[in-house]
């Protein structure tokens, strides 16, 4: 009897986990998570120019504030992982731009429009960007190839590839490793993606299903999972620009590491040929 009562108002919830298309452009299907990332897109570089132009050495309420303490985090997190205040200035503006796309897709995905409230052709206009595997993995594989592109650049390409392969090359086991090593690199993207995408879509679902139990009172039944999705998804936002942070760094540093001992065999050259030469005298 309580069972029933308490159903009497729920429905059942809609749960899409695959993305819908919307239509096609040049033969190429346009899906609501697709149209959505775009706006979370422009809406974020919107913001980030807006924020840039009207920022001033007293520091402003509201939004323009939110950016400076995220773009001021950030940079602090890259300065630290970096040992380099010159470098985390350099990689900054793309450390910060990643983090706030992500946070405005996490938190734009839980406004009352997206999901079902609108629909084209029975599908929903709206669907959360990272509420999508294929978007998530998108957003890994720019990432990762931003870091490789930026490790490179740093240390260059035979550098880069000697951090894979630590040892003589006539030895079969380090080939071997380097070949592992090489392919565990490329699984961060998977797990960089899976982890941003599991974290947004199961909250996702718990939204639904207590917005469907509640029925009428559907705002106050989901607003505790609601506010809860938004500490979720700045956490998430954070936990992908910090693991994207430290693989850089572990570039980087290698490429610092090589750049001392080159520099120590140098001093140590220079030392002996000191010696050397009052010996002679």
């Amino acid at each position: 009897m309580s069972s029933q009562f308490l159903t009497r108002f729920a429905i059942d919830p809609v749960i899409h986990i695959t993305p819908l298309e919307l239509f096609k452009i040049n033969g190429i299907a346009i899906t609501n998570s697709m149209l959505y990332g775009v706006i979370c897109a422009i809406l974020t570089v919107t913001i980030l120019i807006i924020t840039a132009r009207r920022m001033t050495l007293r520091p402003k309420g509201g939004l323009i504030q939110i950016v400076e303490l995220g773009t001021d985090f950030i940079t602090n997190l890259l300065k630290s992982a970096l040992d380099s205040e010159e470098k985390a200035v350099k990689y900054a503006p793309y450390f910060v731009s990643i983090f706030f796309f992500i946070l405005f897709s996490n938190w734009l995905g839980l406004l009352p429009g997206v999901g079902e409230a609108f629909r084209i052709h029975e599908a929903p206009l709206a669907r959360p960007f990272t509420a999508d595997l294929n978007g998530t993995l998108a957003a890994a594989t720019v990432t990762w190839l931003l870091v490789q592109y930026f490790a490179i650049k740093e240390s260059g390409v035979l550098n880069h590839l000697k951090h894979y392969f630590n040892g003589s090359m006539k030895n079969p086991i380090t080939l071997l490793l380097g070949i592992f090593e090489m392919f565990s690199d490329t699984t961060r993207i998977a797990s960089l993606a899976l982890r941003l995408f599991l974290n947004v879509a199961i909250g996702e679902i718990i939204i639904a299903v207590f917005s469907a139990l509640g029925g009428l009172a559907a705002p106050i039944t989901a607003l505790p999972f609601t506010i809860l999705e938004l500490l979720v998804g700045a956490l998430q936002a954070y936990i992908f620009v910090m693991l994207s942070i430290m693989y850089l760094a572990v570039a980087v540093k290698h490429a610092d590491h090589g750049e001392h001992e080159s520099d120590h065999l140098t001093v140590k050259e220079l030392v002996e040929a000191e010696v050397g030469g009052k010996s002679t005298n």
